[in-house]
């Protein structure tokens, strides 16, 4: 299966040197390092990541229930690293979730179990709600009275 993270995290022997080289204090930089939810300050076994923004857009429209079905549906699975964030700049599509990197929504809590699923077959993780494939911010756009769909010829191409 496919993890988005290596085992790579900020040793205090990586700190100290880069402290060095930035001319700050180590304890400076350490404060940088654990104020920041993607820096890891300490080893971790390779895991996917699911943030669930939890800022005001998607909160008003069901990010709670979101983050609490995505904890569900990952519990057990210490492939699956889920955790709220407070803003992932992408409103347009609330409630919305950075799945390894990808922006996927608007979601659901039913979308949760097939996320997992897709994440743990190594598959891409909602492909129909991934922002990448969306050809406008908004979702009722159509072409003629169709929704618009775009291709496998244009997935390729992104």
């Amino acid at each position: 299966m496919p993890l988005s993270r290596s085992t790579a995290w900020c040793s205090p022997e990586a700190i100290d040197q880069v402290a060095a080289v930035m001319a700050v204090t180590p304890a400076y930089l350490s404060s940088v390092a654990t104020f920041y939810d993607m820096l890891e300050t300490h080893p971790r076994p390779p895991h996917n990541d699911v943030y669930i923004c939890t800022n005001i857009s998607c909160s008003l429209l069901g990010a709670d229930e979101l983050f609490d079905a995505m904890v569900g549906a990952a519990a057990g699975d210490s492939t699956v690293h889920v955790s709220s964030f407070e803003c992932l700049g992408a409103c347009d599509i609330a409630p919305m979730a950075s799945v390894n990197g990808e922006y996927i929504g608007p979601l659901e809590p039913g979308d949760c179990g097939q996320i997992v699923e897709d994440l743990r077959a190594g598959r891409p993780v909602l492909e129909s709600k991934q922002l990448r494939f969306r050809r406008s911010v908004d979702p009722g756009v159509s072409a003629g009275n169709e929704e618009f769909v775009v291709s496998e010829d244009d997935r390729n191409d992104t």
